[in-house]
């Protein structure tokens, strides 16, 4: 039995999904007009694991996620450049040539983090017709109206706008009123951009196509409303993102795909905490972002990043240091040297595993995905493996690991015996010069880092030699 945390209702809930061992997944993707940072690739884990979670449990889950690669404005509400273009121009290249790089550099940094794959990807630019229609479909409701400008929803004539944020409107309305915006038709600050028409700011937009209401092209919300329904039916079970979506974008989606059809979007809304740096959210705009290559070009496995977004639980914030990245890398280590030895060991007598291990697995799991107890009881497991490793047969706790493996995905399976890594070679090289000079003290700081990671330092009269830890 999964519980989820359903940011609408503001509660763990028993999972039930719409069909039958069936579930419809949906999670907004990247804006592709830069590298995402790691702030946005912990989102994205945080997915990852509910859709493995979920197979695990045995559903069978479909998972769609967009591609932003038009109207996405410099803010999130309608005011700024369109991002694409704005990157376009600062790199002389074409609008097209930009969203077809920072979409293949998204695809590979979700690879090397061991994220899945979406069954369906989805650019905004080639779901226009399925936008439009639900343009139309507003207008019919007349929940939209046109400006010279644009076409806009009217958020006061929606009931319960503000249900997912928990905001109060009349509050959100009185802090806007001295708010700049750029439409003096509009009719009031909050309501939002369905399509932006070619004229005024927009009039050289490059991206821009036909519509009942003029030359234009999407708003930023539109989009993720037509590409979900078109895939996964509305309603269907869950929806996912940042928590930064709640109070802007997700509450539009669901003010505009609700008012369409008098039907709710999804069941259940799950938003994944912010990833901090100097206790300050990380992001773009305030240039305190880290790339997967800035910790690449580091040292850094990106599996080490996959590993340290474990350690903490998807709803709570997550301070990003060095230091906590080389103590998961560390701890990533030793878990492959770990399995290595299982790899390798000899065959004993067969004992049945206790099936206490899955169920703590399990258990934190379906706990609304508490991938920290979860680890935990990996390292409970591998602690009583090595006190008493007479109670174990290796090859069954091999196999328990890699099935742990298919929720953590940390490439449990592609781990082979291997030679020294590198890194440690370099700082068992260091700490050897240390010892030359008699430095006891930093070479005995370079031991506890070498220890740390799961290996070894003998002493002898001829040097120093290394060894996998037991």
């Amino acid at each position: 039995m999964v519980k989820l945390y359903n940011t609408l209702t503001r509660k763990k809930e028993t999972f039930k999904p719409i069909h039958k061992n069936q579930v419809g997944l949906y999670t907004c993707g990247p804006t592709v007009y830069n590298y995402a940072h790691i702030g946005n690739l912990r989102t994205y884990i945080f997915e990852d694991v509910l859709r493995r979670v979920l197979k695990y449990a045995g559903y069978k889950v479909k998972h769609v996620m967009n591609i932003t690669d038009v109207g996405h404005l410099t803010s999130d509400t309608d005011e700024g450049e369109d991002k694409i273009e704005r990157e376009a121009k600062k790199e002389n290249h074409s609008v097209w040539e930009i969203a077809q790089f920072y979409t293949t550099a998204f695809l590979r940094d979700i690879k090397r983090l061991n994220i899945k794959k979406a069954a369906v990807l989805a650019p905004a630019t080639k779901h226009i017709p399925e936008q439009i229609k639900l343009i139309e479909a507003l207008f019919k409701k007349r929940y939209a109206y046109e400006t010279p400008q644009a076409v806009y929803f009217d958020v006061l004539k929606f009931k319960n706008y503000t249900r997912l944020s928990k905001q109060k409107l009349d509050a959100m309305l009185k802090g806007a009123r001295n708010e700049v915006v750029t439409d003096p038709k509009k009719k009031n600050p909050h309501d939002f951009a369905l399509w932006f028409k070619r004229v005024g700011r927009f009039k050289n937009h490059i991206m821009h196509w036909p519509s009942l209401w003029g030359d234009g092209f999407p708003g930023w919300h539109i989009e993720c409303s037509a590409i979900s329904t078109a895939y996964l039916g509305q309603p269907f079970d869950i929806h996912t993102g940042g928590v930064d979506h709640i109070a802007v974008h997700h509450t539009n989606e669901i003010a505009q795909s609700e008012g369409a059809v008098d039907k709710p979007l999804a069941r259940y809304w799950m938003h994944g905490e912010f990833l901090l740096i100097d206790a300050a959210r990380m992001g773009k705009s305030a240039g305190n972002f880290f790339t997967l290559d800035t910790l690449v070009q580091k040292g850094f496995d990106p599996l080490a990043f996959r590993y340290l977004v474990l350690t903490a639980h998807y709803r709570s914030k997550l301070n990003f240091t060095e230091e906590s990245l080389g103590a998961a890398r560390n701890s990533l280590e030793r878990l492959y040297n770990f399995i290595t030895r299982l790899k390798y060991a000899k065959t004993v007598q067969n004992r049945a595993l206790n099936s206490s291990w899955r169920k703590q697995f399990e258990k934190a799991l379906f706990d609304d995905l508490d991938t920290p107890k979860a680890l935990a009881a990996v390292w409970k497991l591998i602690s009583d493996c090595n006190k008493y490793p007479s109670k174990y047969n290796p090859k069954n706790v091999l196999v328990l690991l890699y099935d742990f493996d298919a929720v953590l995905g940390l490439g449990l399976k592609k781990v082979k015996k291997e030679k020294i890594p590198a890194r440690i070679q370099k700082l068992a090289k260091k700490r050897e010069g240390y010892r030359q000079k008699k430095q006891w003290k930093e070479a005995d700081l370079i031991r506890k880092e070498i220890s740390g990671a799961g290996w070894m330092v003998d002493d002898t009269p001829k040097g120093s030699a290394l060894k996998k830890a037991s």
